[in-house]
């Protein structure tokens, strides 16, 4: 027998590689001769750079950069041969801006511009970054700007690249663009389809989380309806019919329209980079998961990738999770053989997340017991 261990991190209880060691002792426990193989992932939210590296032997890179407010901040990204990975977050996002200063017209993505300039100019060839859990809604302007755009109001000043500029971009020079950008191949990770403008597009989808009232928001509006018309007249893009145009605050925008970056969902990224359809080729079972399973899980989460991919090779795929939430059962329509909670009987979250190993090693080995008893029946 040999087993595949590829589940997404309980957040705030478990990690990815927590998760696999304790797949392991339940699998050895039932199954002594069995062989085991584990790998982490993310579906390209946090914790994304960390999988990607661990399971690449790649290493992390720090350095400086402007946070979501021009402060100075610390922040990293992954490197493994002639690839970087970057979280966008880890620049830009929402953490980062104290609660009573969240507001989308006064923050940048300028930080992420700065890591994938660093990553350039270190070499890295193909680079994938992670949309997820953005502060902005500048349209990328801030990222560009870093990496060598200007986008110039009507007396031809350059802008500062915050939401609030939006409305004033009157012209787009690209000739100091990074010279690497035309040599490197730009994914992003992206599971969001929203267009850039409009009542699905970046600002009203997402800006209220980031802090944007009614009045932030009409401006936002009117500023990204403009950006978007002044890429269609300069560069003759129709960014706001682009699906993902308006991920990340319409940061997917920017990198579609000036880094030829192309959409890719988060999970099966990461499962490409790892190579993870060959490590499962001779598995008779794969175990995946994550903290709480539900319908929306089919839409780019890890268990919907895993049971994706045993699904076109013929494995049989299980989730061991740590709760079942709306319609979770309509994930055995994307691969998932079956469903496993680790709560074994009355409890609130806190316990849950105190015992949080106990739980998941005890549902495991209840797991392997019951695959034991099925290879029994006649």
């Amino acid at each position: 027998m040999k087993f595949m261990f590829a589940s997404d991190s309980f957040k705030g209880s478990l990690t990815s590689s927590q998760i696999r060691s304790l797949l392991e002792k339940a699998a050895e426990r039932v199954f002594p001769d069995c062989e085991t193989i584990g790998v982490p992932v993310a579906d390209g939210g946090e914790g994304t750079v960390e999988a990607v590296i661990e399971a690449m032997n790649g290493r992390l890179v720090e350095i400086n950069v402007k946070g979501p407010l021009f402060e100075e901040e610390k922040a990293f990204y992954g490197v493994y041969g002639n690839s970087a990975v970057i979280e966008m977050a880890a620049a830009s996002g929402l953490p980062m801006v104290p609660a009573e200063q969240k507001n989308p017209l006064y923050t940048t993505s300028y930080g992420t511009g700065e890591l994938i300039a660093d990553a350039l100019n270190k070499g890295y060839r193909q680079i994938a970054v992670a949309l997820g859990g953005s502060a902005t809604n500048d349209g990328g302007i801030g990222a560009m700007t870093a990496l060598g755009v200007k986008f110039l109001d009507k007396d031809g000043n350059k802008l500062k690249g915050v939401g609030a500029d939006l409305i004033n971009i009157n012209d787009i020079d690209i000739s100091g663009i990074h010279p690497e950008i035309k040599n490197t191949e730009f994914t992003i990770m992206c599971d969001v389809t929203n267009p850039l403008t409009g009542s699905e597009g970046a600002t009203y989808t997402f800006g209220p989380q980031k802090g944007a009232g009614e009045a932030e928001l009409k401006a936002l509006e009117a500023g990204m309806i403009n950006y978007a018309n002044v890429i269609k007249e300069k560069f003759g893009i129709d960014a706001d019919n682009v699906p993902g145009a308006g991920a990340a605050g319409g940061l997917g925008a920017a990198f579609m329209t000036f880094l030829k970056a192309k959409p890719k969902s988060g999970i099966t990224t990461v499962l490409d980079i790892i190579g993870f359809k060959e490590l499962i080729k001779d598995c008779d079972l794969i175990v995946t998961g994550e903290g709480r399973i539900d319908w929306q899980s089919a839409y780019g989460k890890v268990p919907a990738g895993i049971g994706a991919c045993g699904l076109e090779r013929g494995i049989p795929v299980v989730a061991i999770v740590g709760g079942m939430g709306t319609r979770a059962e309509e994930m055995y329509n994307f691969g998932i053989d079956s469903i496993i909670p680790t709560i074994n009987g009355p409890m609130d979250l806190d316990e849950a997340v105190e015992r949080a190993e106990e739980l998941y090693l005890g549902a495991a080995e209840r797991m392997f017991r019951l695959l034991k008893a099925g290879m029994k029946l006649k």
